[in-house]
Formats: structure tokens, C-alpha cells, sequence
């Protein structure tokens, strides 16, 4: 089948193509198939499903090419150090944001309400990886996956990691397997009821149940490995990679 370019679809046509795209990846059909089936590419179908699952329903809307108004401001080091602390200690339902736990997306509302300045989420991954909350956006999903079993990679499949950033701060980072990020941030060590209760929150955000492989732990929280989850969710299996 010749691909088609997306790109040159009329707006309506274009929302139509990545609704129907990503219905029916939802529905279990595999990339592969659903870029044959449309006439696109596999990555091309990728980038849609990542969109939906960040954005909901506004991923399917085109938007207009180029620099979105006010993307080129940068935000200054107060304003920086400001949402920091914002997200830190908290979850967006405390800031009046629509998300159970934190997102790029979330994130980039938040500096959107606050500031009056418009980031692309790429843009807000690049400030998170700054701040150290997430590794360098490039290698976002390589260094949370490593090398883990195939059989375990579905649609609801989580990797969960936990580490401290260089000013001390600890940070629990969700990756699904098809690339949406989700986190919590705080000034000291989690408990076992507060990763519980963020993976909680994560299956709440999701809809659905989820599959955890804790990937990386910090050297001296292994106790906490041992004796955690204590009293699970039914919709949340944990297991720990090796």
C-alpha cells in the first residue's frame, strides 16, 4: 500500500485518521497493522497513540505548524524554581489541575495557568530533565526499560523507578510501554503507602489495570522493596526486574 502523507489531509480528515488510528491500536490491534491498514507509517501511528495518551482528546485535533505562541519564551530561573516547588510535595488535583498524578502534560498547564507561556511537551521534558526529575528526553525510555522481559510489555505495563535528584529531591517515575510519563516528586524518602497510594492514583489517571516492574530502587530503600506492596490494589500486580 502506498503511505500516505498525513501532513497534507484537510484538518477534519486528519482528526478523523488519528481517531480511528488510535481506536483501533486501542482495541489491540498492533502499530504495524493499523499503519498498513491506514497507509501511514508505524511511527507516524506511534506518535499518535503517545499524543492520545498525554493529551486525551486534544491530541487528535490538528494544531497549527511552527512555533506555538509563546513557546519561545523560555522560562526565567524563578519561574523554574517556582513550579518546582509547585509539583513537589503535591498532586495536580491540589493545584486544581485535572490529573491524578503528574504529567508532562500536567506540567505544561500548570506553567500555561501561572505564566501565560505555552511549552510544547517536548520543551517540558527538557525542563524536568533539568531539574532531574527525568533523564535526558532522548533516553527517557531507555534508561527506565533497560533489558526486561518481552512477555510483560502491554498496553497497561508500567516501569517504576525511584531516584534522587543532585538537590536531594526523591522521585517516583512511571514510564507505560508505549511512552507516556507520569511521576511524583517529594523532599524525602517515599513510604510504602506513599508508593502505594501513587500507583493508586496512576491506575485511577489510566482507567485501567497495570502491570508494575520496578526497575530501579535506591541502594538504601531495600527494606522497603522487601516488605512492599504489603495489601495491593486488585488492579495493580507488582513484580521486580532483575
Amino acid at each position: 500500500m502506498v503511505r500516505r502523507d498525513a501532513r497534507r489531509l484537510p484538518e477534519a480528515a486528519l482528526e478523523d485518521l488519528r481517531r480511528r488510528a488510535v481506536a483501533a491500536v486501542e482495541s489491540g490491534r498492533s502499530r504495524s497493522d493499523v499503519a498498513r491498514l491506514f497507509g501511514v507509517s508505524r511511527k507516524t501511528v506511534g506518535n499518535w497513540v503517545t499524543a492520545y495518551r498525554d493529551l486525551g482528546e486534544d491530541a487528535f485535533r490538528p494544531r497549527t505548524r511552527g512555533r506555538r505562541p509563546g513557546e519561545q519564551l523560555a522560562l526565567a530561573p524563578g519561574q523554574q524554581a517556582a513550579v518546582l516547588e509547585a509539583v513537589t510535595g503535591r498532586i495536580p488535583e491540589e493545584l486544581e489541575l485535572p490529573y491524578r498524578v503528574w504529567t508532562r502534560q500536567a506540567v505544561a498547564e500548570l506553567v500555561n495557568r501561572e505564566f501565560r507561556i505555552t511549552l510544547s511537551l517536548k520543551t517540558v521534558s527538557g525542563y524536568l530533565a533539568r531539574w532531574g526529575l527525568l533523564p535526558a528526553p532522548a533516553n527517557v525510555l531507555e534508561a527506565l526499560r533497560g533489558s526486561g522481559p518481552a512477555g510483560h510489555r502491554s498496553a497497561e505495563g508500567v516501569w517504576l523507578t525511584w531516584h534522587r535528584t543532585p538537590a536531594g529531591l526523591d522521585v517516583l517515575l512511571a514510564a507505560c510501554y508505549r511512552g507516556s510519563l507520569y511521576f511524583d516528586v517529594r523532599t524525602a524518602p517515599f513510604e510504602a503507602a506513599a508508593v502505594t497510594d501513587f500507583l493508586r492514583r496512576l491506575a485511577d489517571q489510566l482507567d485501567r489495570p497495570i502491570g508494575v516492574v520496578v526497575r530501579r530502587w535506591p541502594a538504601g530503600q531495600t527494606g522497603l522493596v522487601r516488605t512492599w506492596p504489603g495489601a495491593p490494589d486488585p488492579r495493580i500486580t507488582v513484580r521486580f526486574a532483575h
